[in-house]
């Protein structure tokens, strides 16, 4: 029997810090990721930065724009607690403990602005804050004694009381997880990992849509594996679209909202300037600003938008943003010279498993962090750098909270061995599959939504779920298999909240 105190699901900045934090006070800890490296997740492709503390700012200033982003739909105490705590541990863990190199003026930090923020309070490592965070902190994780990391393994379902146990009187317990059903990649191996607590941290969704700036590990892993296992899901139907991604051929290269926010301006295909008449212009929140290109794409009949940075001084664009810089001119397109082709791409997922203040979610011995959960902070649309913030937070905090051993914490029952299946993997199933799932994501419940459209996309995956059920019980297990499934029971739960929730707010966006 393979067995740990604390099993962590994903190695983004959530898990990474949840993992440190638990190991630091003694806890020993399995990380367990389904990449080659421990460096994934969408972490590494953060660009703007993280929230701290502005001059001239205060918290009431901060909840108030996390509240107005979440257009209603936030949760209070949670926005209260990451407005509180958030800065101190950026101080603490980020910049004392780990010396991550934030960008200096003067000796001072650095402060950006993003889109909806009343204030400059934004810090960055030029256009590579989550990658310069990550690398900095995954060492300490390499070399600690009491992690334990596991590359290359998938998560195929979370072991609960109420699915696995073999004693029938253990369905009457309050329902709990208790561990993983792993494979091992590389060998086809399935085995068990026992864990007294067990925390999510596998990150987002937006492989489940065509265009998304999300790396190809983002297949909603998290959303159904908390679904199976009978975890509470919220919000699931905020998703937020970033609005400006490089519009190409082969990609959706995010380019950061930190280039509005230090001047950048949208444009249409005429030269027109087509947000001065909202009051925030390019730095309205992000589904404002989605919503406007969208709709101005129709309007012109044109296929992108363009983000035009050619009246800010070109030295200093390049040297703020050298990676954005450094990937256009590879595509061809001087930024400090011409406008850049932007679209809109599913970016961030407001929604994912409930969780309380502490990280618990509606089962026992089940923690989320990070992207996967759903804290309340969002509401209905992201504040722009929240993420970093929360994640930091809220890894932290459950991080502490998993030493805090209940009753039963210790108790794993008999399970049955798992069985595999005998047939070959057809690949070109698996491809036409996703096509199908990400096609109807997009055209069905994206950035603007209709009745007609979320029934019909209803349908559609409610019949492929059950294909795919079927092609997964019979097939020989692979990560591929794994993600498959995943990704249409995440979809078909997007779906499912989208269509019952009738009021348009932030993110949900329904055309009467």
């Amino acid at each position: 029997m393979q067995k740990t105190e604390v099993l962590v699901i994903g190695s983004g900045l959530a898990g990474i810090i949840a993992a440190l934090t638990a190991a630091d006070k003694g806890a020993k800890v399995t990380i367990v990721t389904k990449t080659e490296s421990i460096m994934s997740g969408s972490t590494p492709w953060a660009q703007g930065g993280i929230i701290y503390k502005g001059d001239n700012d205060s918290p009431e200033q901060l909840t108030s724009d996390i509240l107005i982003a979440g257009d209603g739909a936030s949760w209070e105490p949670a926005v209260h607690q990451l407005v509180e705590l958030g800065p101190k541990l950026v101080k603490e863990i980020l910049i004392d403990k780990y010396s991550v190199a934030f960008d200096y003026s003067n000796n001072n930090l650095d402060f950006t602005e993003e889109g909806a923020h009343s204030v400059r309070r934004i810090i960055h490592s030029k256009d590579q804050t989550g990658k310069a965070i990550h690398e900095t902190i995954i060492p300490y994780l390499l070399n600690h004694p009491n992690i334990s990391i596991l590359t290359e393994h998938t998560v195929i379902d979370l072991l609960t009381l109420s699915h696995h146990s073999k004693n029938p009187q253990d369905i009457y317990i309050k329902p709990a997880c208790f561990g993983a059903f792993i494979l091992n990649n590389q060998t086809g191996k399935v085995f068990p990992i026992y864990a007294n607590n067990t925390i999510l941290a596998t990150g987002g969704l937006g492989q489940i849509y065509i265009n998304t700036t999300n790396p190809e590990e983002s297949t909603g892993d998290g959303i159904a594996l908390a679904y199976r296992a009978g975890a509470r899901l919220m919000n699931l139907h905020y998703i937020q679209f970033h609005p400006t991604t490089i519009y190409s051929e082969h990609e959706r290269f995010l380019v950061s909202e930190s280039v509005r926010g230090e001047g950048a301006i949208l444009i249409n295909k005429f030269g027109h300037r087509f947000m001065e008449n909202n009051p925030q212009k390019e730095l309205a929140p992000r589904d404002v600003v989605a919503r406007q290109i969208y709709e101005e794409m129709l309007n012109t009949n044109h296929p992108c938008v363009y983000l035009d940075v050619r009246h800010l001084d070109s030295k200093w664009i390049v040297e703020r943003f050298p990676t954005i810089n450094e990937h256009l001119l590879q595509l061809g397109i001087d930024m400090t010279k011409e406008p850049i082709p932007v679209v809109p791409a599913a970016h961030y997922s407001c929604g994912g498993v409930g969780v309380s203040l502490k990280g618990r979610t509606s089962l026992r011995r089940l923690y989320a962090v990070g992207e996967v959960s759903c804290t309340g902070v969002h509401g209905a649309n992201r504040l722009a750098s929240t993420s970093l913030l929360e994640a930091l937070t809220w890894g932290w905090v459950a991080g502490n909270e998993v030493l805090q051993v209940d009753g039963d914490d210790n108790y794993f029952p008999e399970i049955n061995e798992w069985q595999d299946g005998i047939d070959d993997i057809d690949n070109a199933l698996i491809a036409q599959d996703w096509l199908t799932i990400k096609n109807t994501m997009w055209n069905y419940v994206g950035l603007i939504r209709t009745h007609q459209r979320l029934h019909r996309a209803h349908q559609t995956l409610r019949h492929l779920q059950n294909e795919i059920e079927d092609f997964y019980r019979k097939a020989k297990m692979s990560k591929d298999i794994i993600q498959l499934r995943n990704g249409v029971t995440t979809a078909y739960a997007v779906t499912n909240f989208a269509i019952e929730d009738r009021i348009n707010r932030g993110s949900h966006f329904i055309k009467f």
